[in-house]
């Protein structure tokens, strides 16, 4: 953007300095946009009246933490499970609860795979449906 301050032949510059123009007009638009009431729109809906025999809302299941430690020690929420076999066990009265029981397993990442397949086989033999990993974060390799 160039602007002329006029020439060696002493012309005189013709242009409207728009600048005051710009500020009294943002001033003004400024000034209404204040003054406007704030206009609230109330719209009427006739609602239906709430139904008394509504179903209950769904109980969330219980969650199990079941962590498996490098070593191949198996924790059930925290209490030291001793064998599989108490494991399937413990399992099975999940398996009767209803709703039935999620299970968060947590392996360590350096636990044998073979530990953890074993516990996966005895929850599915148990008919434990809802079977999730965990914290697997530290499984990925950068």
């Amino acid at each position: 953007m160039s602007m002329s301050v006029g020439s060696s032949e002493g012309t005189e510059m013709c242009d409207i300095n728009t600048t005051p123009l710009i500020d009294v007009m943002l001033v003004l638009l400024v000034t209404l946009i204040l003054s406007l009431p704030i206009m609230t729109h109330a719209v009427k809906l006739d609602m239906p009246p709430p139904n008394p025999n509504q179903p209950p809302p769904p109980v969330q299941p219980e969650i199990i933490n079941l962590d498996i430690y490098y070593d191949g020690t198996i924790s059930w929420n925290g209490a030291t499970i001793p064998s599989l076999g108490e494991l399937e066990q413990q399992f099975q009265v999940a398996a009767a609860k209803d709703p039935q029981p999620e299970l968060h397993l947590a392996p360590d990442s350096h636990v044998k795979y073979d530990v953890v397949a074993k516990v996966l086989a005895a929850a599915q033999r148990n008919h434990m449906e809802k079977i999730g990993f965990v914290n697997t974060s530290q499984f990925v390799e950068d």
